[in-house]
């Protein structure tokens, strides 16, 4: 009776330990495939269905150099895709932008931005913008070219330092 008892508890122990590991797994699986690592010196390719008016940000490597485009959805429906780096304040290593909602902040300035107001002009204090003959569109994605990427690549010098 005993021995039969021994045996079932160490059963019961195996298969929650080979279980626990399992799930683990699962878990470690689930995470890696839903990072995103930054895109190394290739084109960035926004999924337009993921774009909505709240901030979508892509990191991009190019060069070695770390950046990132934001792409958010404008109340006329339009896609606005910038640089993650304000048009002034980018130098001083703070000009990059966090979204509080649907408003981008300045992280220097703290000069707020709506998707409304995203990629209209360039200069002054705003997200640098990602034109829409700056990219190529289709009816799924937006693409950035790694060309358009290395245009913007000095921006990023100093960027979060």
């Amino acid at each position: 009776m005993q021995q039969t008892k021994t045996k079932n508890l160490k059963k019961i122990l195996i298969y929650s330990i080979t279980g626990g590991v399992l799930f683990l797994a699962a878990v470690v699986m689930i995470i890696v495939i839903n990072s995103k690592p930054a895109t190394k010196n290739a084109d960035v390719v926004i999924r337009k269905s993921e774009i909505t008016d709240t901030a979508k940000f892509y990191p991009v490597s190019v060069d070695g150099e770390k950046m990132e485009v934001i792409a958010m959805r404008a109340g006329d429906g339009s896609i606005r895709t910038a640089f993650n780096t304000c048009q002034v304040c980018f130098s001083s290593g703070k000009g990059y932008y966090k979204a509080q909602g649907n408003t981008l902040t300045c992280q220097n300035c703290g000069n707020q931005f709506t998707a409304d107001q995203v990629a209209l002009q360039k200069g002054g204090c705003n997200p640098v913008p990602i034109f829409n003959d700056e990219r190529t569109e289709d009816a799924d994605t937006i693409t950035i070219s790694h060309q358009r990427l290395s245009e913007g690549k000095s921006l990023f010098a100093d960027w979060k330092n």
